[in-house]
């Protein structure tokens, strides 16, 4: 029993090393946290603040590598995780465990009311690694006084404090976990 919380440990320092470009942990963030996520060049790069350029590269391995996929739609390309990948659901565990988010996702929607929208706001966001998971829960008549009592339990399971908004952000980056 006390292998798993060891094991996951392992996993997140294995990917914090095992990527050492913030850019690539981000853009697997943003694609591997939900399979439904999908972005265009331009729109990523200023969602997490960096030069198109740089997005542009790690877009390009990642292709290559056959995580992502690249759909033409106009004069635009839109990328998201291809899940037909034979590493696809590995990949998304080790990003769920990572960002400490997988216990928290599936708690929050049993029970959590009408959930339109889970976002990741703050460092995660960024991909930079913090002590504060910041979530922004979206939704028609959400059970707050759960939502506050789940995070805190949860933040004993992952070693993270828990901070939940309740509105959407107006600026930043964000990850969106969850959208019904």
């Amino acid at each position: 029993m006390y292998r798993v919380p060891l094991l996951l440990n392992l996993f997140k320092s294995m990917l914090g090393a095992l990527i050492t470009s913030k850019t690539r942990l981000k853009l697997l963030i943003k694609f591997f946290v939900s399979a439904g996520n999908t972005g265009y060049l331009r729109g990523i790069a200023e969602e997490f603040d960096e030069s198109t350029n740089a997005i542009r590269k790690e877009l390009n391995q990642l292709t290559e590598a056959g995580f992502l996929e690249r759909k033409q739609e106009q004069k635009k390309v839109l990328y998201q995780a291809n899940t037909q990948h034979p590493l696809f659901n590995p990949v998304q565990r080790l990003v769920h465990s990572f960002l400490g988010i997988d216990k928290v996702v599936d708690q929050v929607m049993e029970r959590a009311g009408d959930v339109h929208e889970v976002m990741l706001v703050g460092a995660y966001a960024k991909g930079q690694e913090s002590d504060q998971v910041e979530v922004v829960v979206l939704g028609g008549d959400l059970d707050n006084d759960y939502l506050e009592n789940v995070a805190a339990k949860t933040e004993k399971l992952i070693n993270k404090k828990i901070g939940l908004q309740f509105e959407k952000p107006t600026s930043g980056s964000y990850i969106v976990v969850y959208k019904k």
